[in-house]
């Protein structure tokens, strides 16, 4: 009796959310490739760099990918003979990924939570961007008629205005880090900060202990704590 109740609770399972365990499921949404066209699911290796994970086909539009995912993992999708790709979280849940062929990068994928957490981090970054982007086109030119002139006075002014922008994106990023700690995002924005030279590893560690367990439990997240654990013993040494 107790075999054909948890039968029949897998299989409602099933038809509910057509994901059991670990499993997921990519359904992308793509006009104006042809039949036949290859997607390709990708990840990076720290080791042997880009990885093929899985090739699937456009079929009337449509693509999907399925699998196992043990833990949230950053992954790529592109598409054969097309220019740029677009990042999805590869995690348990269905995901849902939909693409214009003339702006793959700005595919809107959403569906899992880690999914939602990176599409809404993306907009906020996107307008941090655009105004970077205004600002440059804006002053270009007076740039360049400054370093005709070698006047450092104009020259220091634009770099300074520049770099503010540069330092909204690291507020950002640090008030995402801290707003958001159940946020796989996050634990990648925490792992990134050892890549800035002016970062200090007790700013890091702080970061990093106000994460969810879940998330430190992550692949990057270990990551994480052997680099402090391992800027721990050098400062022991000296």
């Amino acid at each position: 009796m107790k075999k054909i109740i948890v039968i029949a609770l897998s299989a409602f399972v099933m038809s509910c959310t057509g994901i059991i365990g670990n499993g997921f499921k990519i359904s992308g949404e793509i006009k104006g490739l042809p039949d036949g066209t290859n997607v390709f699911l990708e990840k990076q290796d720290p080791k042997t760099g880009v990885v093929a994970v899985d090739t699937v086909k456009v079929e009337k539009g449509k693509f999907t990918f399925e699998g196992k995912a043990e833990e949230p993992e950053i992954h790529s999708i592109r598409f054969d003979k097309t220019q740029g790709g677009f990042i999805v979280v590869v995690e348990k849940g269905n995901i849902n990924a939909v693409i214009n062929k003339d702006s793959i990068q700005l595919a809107k994928v959403s569906g899992t939570f880690n999914n939602e957490e990176l599409s809404k981090y993306n907009a906020e970054m996107m307008k941090i961007q655009k105004r970077m982007m205004a600002f440059q086109t804006k002053n270009m030119p007076a740039m360049q008629a400054a370093s005709e002139k070698k006047d450092t006075v104009v020259i220091n002014k634009l770099r300074k205005e520049y770099s503010a922008f540069q330092e909204e994106f690291t507020t950002s990023n640090y008030k995402y880090i801290e707003n958001n700690p159940k946020s796989f995002l996050s634990v990648l924005l925490v792992e990134g900060m050892f890549n800035d030279p002016q970062a200090k590893v007790e700013k890091i560690k702080k970061f990093y202990e106000g994460l969810d367990s879940d998330v430190k439990a992550t692949k990057p997240g270990k990551s994480i704590q052997t680099k402090i654990d391992g800027e721990k013993k050098s400062n022991l040494k000296k």
